[in-house]
């Protein structure tokens, strides 16, 4: 009961928070993180493709992505659970290439940036290892993987959940900022690693 309430849980804020990157095209460019950008970055057109191409994409696979960890959907539709794979693989790798490039813009400083640099390489590497290892049919490496590419997605949750409260201790964004560079997604892949050790994984075909 208690791991189906966490589930839950755990879904209803993926779907939340990627369903968020929608509400950048209702507002100003003065909204959230966009607020804390100088006017001449704004206004650059190559970041702008990055960050928006990261949000939306991001927003995608964070949306859909939990429902790769359904067993009943695997048994009952294996081609509906491909093709949503297929869908979250090629969403994360631009998204985390996209998120590479604007990380070295990141609010904070060279502290914040080398932690969303790591991040997104952290996150490539764990998709792209994904979709190699179900190529060759070694399917619980590939779920490995999988747990372990979601944690680094659900940084864009845990991010927002701790950045207010650091805001609320430290009372500056900036000081939050660079903590939550690091914090929104180091004790995720921890999580993932406890995870990967206590489920059991199928067997590779």
């Amino acid at each position: 009961m208690k791991n189906r309430i966490l589930w839950v849980i755990l879904v209803l804020l993926a779907i939340a928070i990627g369903l968020y990157p929608v509400i950048y095209f209702f507002v100003d460019k003065t909204f959230g993180l966009l607020s804390t950008k100088s006017t001449e970055l704004l206004g650059n057109a190559i970041w702008n493709i990055g960050f928006y191409s990261h949000i939306i994409l991001g927003g995608l696979a964070l949306l859909i992505g939990w429902l790769q960890f359904s067993d009943q959907l695997r048994k009952k539709n294996i081609n509906l659970h491909r093709l949503i794979g297929k869908v979250y693989i090629i969403s994360v790798l631009v998204s985390a290439m996209a998120a590479l490039g604007i990380a070295f813009f990141a609010t904070g400083g060279w502290v914040a940036s080398l932690g969303f640099i790591c991040l997104a390489l952290i996150w490539f590497y764990t998709t792209l290892a994904a979709y190699l290892t179900i190529r060759k049919g070694q399917v619980a490496q590939h779920q490995k993987m999988m747990i372990y590419s979601y944690a680094a997605t659900f940084a864009a949750v845990t991010l927002r959940i701790w950045l207010p409260i650091l805001i609320a201790i430290f009372g500056d964004f900036v000081t939050a900022y660079l903590i939550v560079a690091w914090l929104c997604w180091v004790p995720n892949l921890i999580i993932g690693y406890w995870m990967v050790r206590k489920t059991v994984l199928m067997p590779s075909t």
